[in-house]
């Protein structure tokens, strides 16, 4: 029995959902609108500002399709009224980013600097030189697009160089060591 999909999501203040008859939903509030399409082995019912989800069999599929339903539903409900945000820590000697229009500039040690394009719908700051804020209504949007900033250079063990998420833990592994002979 799923415990997730077996949830209602309360619809807060400002923000209206719509069920289409192909399982269509609609979610709109104060940052925007998202649309996605769900699985019809999955009944979505929008009743008294709740949205509860039923699942038409017991078959494992069908169970796994029904937690991870009411978890996307509640995820666009939350990005529409509140938005994502992921926070990334730039640690090096000349590692820096800086924003130029709709493109980041990253100077990472490489012999060049890369300019990542941001897509529509994407939001990035750049408080400090060492700090990039990506920001959105799209959970998975914006986990992407930060997951594609951190790639460029990630955090290595040795001295702990790199892009990593803010609060993240980098294990360390100690050097090398000359064995004197």
């Amino acid at each position: 029995m799923s415990r997730i999909g077996n949830k209602t999501i309360t619809i807060p203040a400002g923000c209206e959902i719509s069920v289409s008859d192909s399982n269509e939903v609609i979610v709109k509030g104060p940052k925007g609108t998202l649309t996605r399409q769900f699985n019809p082995l999955i009944g979505i019912k929008v009743e008294d500002a709740e949205v509860k989800c039923t699942r038409a069999n017991e078959e494992k599929h069908t169970k796994q399709l029904h937690g991870t339903t009411r978890a996307l539903i509640h995820n666009m409900i939350v990005g529409t009224t509140e938005g994502f945000k992921k926070t990334l820590e730039i640690v090096g000697i000349g590692y820096k980013a800086a924003l130029n229009g709709k493109k980041l500039n990253l100077s990472l040690g490489y012999s060049h600097d890369i300019d990542y394009d941001i897509e529509e719908g994407i939001t990035v700051e750049v408080p400090n030189p060492t700090t990039i804020v990506v920001s959105g209504i799209d959970k998975q949007r914006v986990g992407e697009v930060a997951a594609q900033i951190r790639g460029y250079r990630k955090p290595e063990p040795y001295k702990g160089k790199g892009i990593r998420y803010k609060g993240e833990k980098v294990a360390h592994k100690e050097g090398k060591t000359a064995v004197s002979g």
